[in-house]
């Protein structure tokens, strides 16, 4: 009967150990890899237990080729490449939680796409970014490895920092759209006004949207059709459809202004301050555009004209705040060089740069 030597003891002893890392099997391995890749993910320990004592590798040759199976796909470099970067997670002795001595190659559940940048950035020293990644994923493998993305060379520097600027926007208004869903219980006003405010919150006030939108759109081809001729009177002289049909052009303004009326009562309604809300200009122009109807349709002509102008001042707001601002700082500057240019003139007209401003808005609001 053989007897087990001591090292064949010590070897079954290291065997059983319970979350030895030097154990082959898959228990041992298993026991240790959660603490490995938590510690890989953004480069530090996330545990509140210390982490297991990485294996120092056996092999300390540096010019060992080293095998690195990345979801199936091997690559192969030197082992001093990767030893270039000790704080990195291939670079330190953490990779060695991912050896398996059965094949001889370090295994990553990763994306090996992504790992052709990470390998790169060790052979080359500089990181890159590829365009048809996504940016999120790019960062998570980056985080992972242990590498800092912000090292990135400055071929894609720009391109990264404008695909995480957009990721992040984007997400922000996922989180904003999740805040409006997740909101608490409201009042039927609260609820009206929200709607009114943010049409796409809910399906019946998109609808609505889209409803008033289209009478408005009615409205002014209505107006724009009532001028046009539409035959000859017995006197020879061109009658306008809106006098020909006026019967039908009464039917479609009134259903027209009803609908406007029905949604100016609705805001005022759902306003939370109704007093600011029939002060604000978008309330006075529909007050204009309805109530000259009920009054005797003295300015109904110009009616939609001015609810239209009211949409177009409000959504482009910003655009002409720009434009204005623009100007000003033209004028300005063109009034002080003319100023200066006629400063040693006796006959100048420029007394002052205040002076010259009349020239200079004359000349670029007709002349360009």
């Amino acid at each position: 009967m053989r007897y087990p030597s001591e090292e064949e003891d010590e070897d079954e002893e290291e065997r059983e150990r319970p979350g030895s890392a030097v154990s082959l099997g898959d228990g041992g391995r298993g026991g240790v890899l959660p603490f490995a890749r938590a510690a890989a993910i953004g480069w530090m320990p996330v545990a509140n237990l210390p982490m297991p004592v990485a294996p120092a590798p056996k092999s300390k040759r540096q010019d060992e080729l080293v095998v690195l199976n990345v979801s199936g796909r091997r690559f192969q470099t030197w082992r001093n490449t990767l030893d270039r970067y000790p704080d990195t997670l291939l670079g330190s002795s953490e990779k060695e939680f991912f050896y398996d001595e059965e094949t001889r190659e370090y295994f990553f559940d990763r994306d090996p796409d992504m790992f052709r940048s990470v390998l790169n950035f060790y052979r080359t020293g500089r990181l890159h970014y590829p365009r048809s990644e996504c940016i999120a994923s790019y960062d998570e493998e980056m985080a992972f490895f242990g590498i800092v993305p912000e090292i990135i060379g400055d071929c894609c520097y720009e391109e990264y920092k404008d695909r995480k600027r957009e990721n992040a926007e984007r997400l922000q208004d996922d989180q904003d759209d999740n805040k409006d869903s997740k909101l608490p219980n409201m009042t039927c006003r609260q609820t009206m006004w929200r709607a009114f405010e943010n049409p796409h919150t809910s399906t019946m006030a998109l609808v609505f949207y889209y409803v008033t939108g289209f009478f408005i759109a009615i409205s002014v081809i209505t107006n724009v059709v009532e001028t046009v001729p539409c035959g000859t009177s017995t006197h020879q002289k061109e009658v306008p459809c809106g006098e020909r049909y006026t019967v039908a052009f009464f039917c479609m303004d009134t259903a027209c202004v009803m609908i406007f009326t029905v949604e100016y009562l609705m805001r005022l309604f759902a306003a939370p301050s109704r007093y600011r809300f029939m002060r604000s200009v978008m309330s006075i122009i529909d007050v204009v555009a309805i109530l000259p109807y009920y009054i005797g349709l003295v300015m109904t002509d110009n009616e939609d004209g001015l609810r239209i102008l009211g949409y177009t001042l409000k959504s482009c707001a910003s655009e002409l705040g720009f434009l204005l601002f623009s100007l000003t700082m033209a004028i300005i500057i063109f009034a002080t060089v003319m100023f200066y240019a006629e400063k040693g003139s006796s006959s100048s007209k420029f007394t002052s740069i205040p002076a010259s401003f009349w020239y200079t808005i004359v000349t670029m609001t007709t002349l360009g």
